[in-house]
């Protein structure tokens, strides 16, 4: 069995790797590692999930702490080109202990912030940089920084880089690097133009080929359940939010994510969206509330089915089904990451049947639909310990802008008004004496005598709610209050999440 040491990586960074619970290396990083350590150009094709960005971080850490060139401001020595801000943090998290142990300096560029940090971080000197290909044009444009000096360059998630649109930019970036310096290419697929990016870029390169982006994953489990009607899909769509791990719910627009977040917190389940339409901090603290488990469920758009790492999401759920098969396996690889297992369910209205079928021929999953109702058995299985516990639905919640007891906005400031009882789904901190702060206030406000979270109850200045409060990581209500525990098939018709059937949503330039 290969070690770390084995493949060739430095004692410091082994220790470091280990430090980090990480102690054998991924079948991606195996077939790789020899040949990046070396110097090698390297195609690495894998899906999502399958260890890569560890991948390349290793050997530019490894190389550029061997190599005798010094570092200068405003010309970074490694780069690594990222599609969305949400992959480039993820990337510049696994890379900064590894920089850490090797006295190597990092920084981040991407659009959707002020970019005077950046161009200070930049002015300070730094190694290594990870950045999106919007946001790095524009600072090359006004000439605050150079790329003459990278000796070593990374496209990591090339297929979506495609996919949004950004092969022209990165094309005129990747032409700003030195021809003589390393570059390697992570993709799950070769089409829309990558495989143009390996002939004009990569020297000579060594294709290493690990699970494609059409593989099945051996411990994921998918279900198809197909539902009568828009109303059934509500509750059947609440029962499946109602568990007590992490869960993924994936919606085609973000007008849905939104909504359905707010829906699912109003009914006792907090939640938090992620989507385009938010900032970049509230993107940075709807993730953080979720990854932390302040809160267990996240809403949705494509925005999240790539490169968002979270350990542990047990369940992956397609509220609206993808447009294409590749979204569903992005999507779905969401869960059963790293040699975990995970579920993927995909709610199926009737005039939704041909295209789930053509989803899953393409995407090679063989799965029979179920028909179901709120409260049937496979859904029981799904929730698992919170089978017969599921919140009812709550009256609508107004959302004023500003105001004292304000609803916290989900995936916004949250609870900008005064609150006497918690904040609400979004990121801010709900003032006052009992105040939670963001999605987590939904959650921890919940145990003080069976008080609702935020966003239902008097905390979201929608008066008192029966929904019964929950307590973070708990499938039932809050001990010490009086409100009852309800069937499975229980809840109003207040609040209902409208499910979009509509297009896909198109494209969006994230920079």
């Amino acid at each position: 069995m290969s070690t770390f040491s084995s493949l060739g990586v430095p004692e410091t960074l082994v220790r470091s790797l280990t430090a980090g619970g990480i102690t054998a290396p991924f079948p991606i990083q195996t077939a790789t590692l020899p040949d990046t350590l070396r110097g090698r150009d390297v195609l690495g094709r894998g899906r999502t999930g399958s260890g890569k960005t560890l991948a390349f971080s290793l050997p530019i850490v490894t190389r550029l702490a061997a190599s005798g060139s010094a570092r200068k401001p405003a010309r970074p020595r490694a780069l690594v080109l990222a599609p969305t801000r949400e992959l480039a943090t993820q990337i510049a998290g696994t890379l900064e202990p590894l920089a850490k142990a090797e006295r190597l300096s990092l920084t981040t560029v991407f659009g959707g912030v002020s970019q005077n940090r950046q161009v200070s971080a930049l002015n300070g000197g730094i190694d290594i940089l990870v950045a999106c290909p919007g946001r790095l044009e524009d600072l090359l444009q006004q000439r605050l920084l150079t790329l003459d000096g990278v000796e070593i360059t990374v496209l990591d998630e090339a297929d979506h880089m495609a996919d949004l649109g950004f092969l022209p930019g990165v094309k005129r970036i990747m032409d700003k690097t030195p021809k003589q310096g390393q570059r390697m290419l992570f993709s799950a697929t070769l089409d829309n133009g990558v495989d143009q990016l390996v002939k004009r870029y990569l020297s000579n390169p060594l294709t290493h080929s690990v699970d494609s982006a059409e593989s099945p994953v051996a411990k994921m489990t998918h279900h198809v359940l197909a539902v009568h009607d828009a109303e059934s899909k509500r509750q059947v769509v609440q029962q499946l939010a109602s568990g007590t791990g992490r869960r993924v719910l994936f919606t085609r627009t973000k007008h849905q994510a939104k909504k359905l977040a707010k829906q699912l917190t109003a009914a006792g389940i907090p939640a938090v969206d992620l989507h385009g339409n938010l900032s970049q901090p509230a993107r940075e603290r709807n993730l953080a509330a979720f990854s932390s488990g302040g809160v267990r469920v996240l809403c949705a758009t494509d925005i999240a089915a790539r490169g968002i790492h979270v350990d542990d999401i047990e369940l992956v759920v397609h509220v609206d089904p993808p447009a294409e098969h590749k979204a569903y396996l992005h999507r779905s690889g969401r869960t059963a990451r790293a040699g975990s297992e995970g579920v993927v369910v995909t709610v199926m209205l009737p005039e939704e049947a041909g295209d789930v079928r053509t989803l899953t021929r393409l995407a090679k999953i063989t799965v029979t639909p179920q028909r179901v109702g709120p409260g049937s058995p496979v859904i029981t299985s799904l929730v698992g310990a919170v089978a017969d516990v599921v919140m009812p639905t709550a009256p609508p919640v107004s959302v004023p802008e500003h105001g004292r007891g304000n609803a916290a906005r989900s995936g916004d400031v949250a609870g900008q008004g005064r609150s006497r009882r918690g904040g609400g789904a979004g990121g801010g901190a709900g003032r006052g004496r009992r105040g939670g702060s963001g999605a987590q206030g939904a959650a921890a406000a919940a145990p003080q005598g069976g008080r609702q979270p935020g966003g239902s109850g008097r905390a979201a200045g929608a008066g008192r709610s029966t929904a019964p409060a929950r307590t973070p990581g708990s499938s039932r209500p809050a001990q010490g209050g009086s409100t009852p525990v309800y069937s499975s098939t229980s809840g109003g018709r207040g609040g209902a999440v409208e499910m979009s059937r509509g297009a896909s949503a198109g494209r969006r330039r994230s920079r």
